[in-house]
């Protein structure tokens, strides 16, 4: 269920609404808090025909899942909206989220969950089997091409492994040195044992056929058999809106791309902003994802908690305060205040 209003100001607003920002909004809405999630409707994972490896939702398309997300977190009284989050600023109250539509709305805090764009080399035939006969993670989409000639494309630093995983689905597994860097002498000889081809030179194409694979063509002419490609994509974190607050992304350990750091339970660097899913985590599968979300929410939660115990206790302590008003009132009034 998406709406397009949004109110003036939220408790929190959640930029991005896949898994983890749909999973931490569910969380805020069931603890009363007034939460927005931000879309812009272009998930990663959209070009693949199910999502695999979550339990009790296996192979479920991922437009139905964010669509009962959607539906749950509006069932909890949030909001959700598209739009593109283009900027992010303070004010006294927190901060100012301004869309590329022109409009902007406040939160006290936010959950950014934007995920990562998958970069591919440019290479003919990759980007239009994307999710398809194209694939990165053995574990999404593995079990679909098992059995079947698969060629790894050498980009970086995850090939290698890459091959080894998807040896564990396939006999035939052959590894395109393209790119990478030269194998180094135990490579070779692992990749040698488990029976996993190497071939030389660089690749630049990827031949279809009536919408399917049918081999990978190198710079020589040679075409080589296959019937499903992986590659390594070079995982680019969603966050220049984040550069008006002063979060910006680093290069991530792995060499596999950039992300924005965060603590354990998603507290970023920055005061008052949570973040989950890929953005911080660019290896988490879609339940791992919503689970840090629902951690991160239930940490926004808790930390609004202590703001509004400090004021309600500063209030209470105040000699000005309503309260005290009231009580003064009572003492001096005495009687005579009933009636007035």
């Amino acid at each position: 269920m998406v709406t397009e209003q949004l109110q003036d100001g939220y408790d929190v607003v959640v930029v991005g609404g896949g898994a983890a920002g749909l999973n931490g909004a569910l969380m805020l809405g069931r603890s009363r808090r007034s939460v927005a999630v931000i879309d812009s409707g272009a998930p990663r994972n959209a070009p693949a025909d199910g999502v695999h490896g979550l339990l009790a939702r296996e192979g479920t398309p991922p437009g139905e899942l964010l669509a009962r997300g959607r539906a749950e977190v509006a069932g909890y009284g949030g909001t959700v909206v598209t739009g593109e989050v283009t900027a992010l600023g303070r004010d006294a109250d927190g901060f100012v989220v301004s869309l590329g539509d022109g409009r902007s709305v406040r939160a006290r805090r936010l959950l950014v969950t934007t995920g990562v764009v998958d970069e591919l080399p440019d290479i003919p035939g990759l980007r239009e089997q994307w999710g398809r006969d194209v694939v990165h993670c053995p574990y999404c989409h593995g079990w679909e091409v098992r059995d079947q000639p698969i060629g790894v494309l050498g980009t970086g630093p995850m090939s290698i492994h890459q091959a080894q995983l998807f040896r564990q689905l396939s006999d035939d597994v052959v590894y395109f040195a393209h790119t990478a860097p030269a194998l180094s002498t135990e490579q070779a000889v692992q990749l040698a044992a488990r029976g996993i081809r190497v071939v030389q030179g660089t690749v630049t194409a990827v031949e279809v056929t009536d919408g399917h694979i049918t081999g990978v063509r190198l710079a020589d002419g040679t075409l080589v058999p296959r019937s499903a490609v992986a590659v390594a994509s070079r995982l680019a974190a969603r966050a220049g809106f984040l550069a008006g607050i002063d979060l910006h992304p680093v290069e991530h350990p792995s060499g596999a791309g950039d992300y924005i750091p965060s603590d354990p339970v998603g507290r970023a660097e920055v005061e008052g902003v949570w973040l989950a899913g890929n953005v911080t985590d660019p290896f988490a599968q879609v339940g791992a994802a919503a689970a840090a979300g629902a951690m991160a929410g239930a940490q926004i939660n808790a930390d609004l908690i202590l703001e509004e115990t400090a004021q309600a206790v500063a209030a209470y302590e105040s000699p000005f305060s309503a309260t005290m008003e009231a009580q003064v009132a009572a003492a001096v009034g005495g009687e005579r205040v009933h009636g007035i």
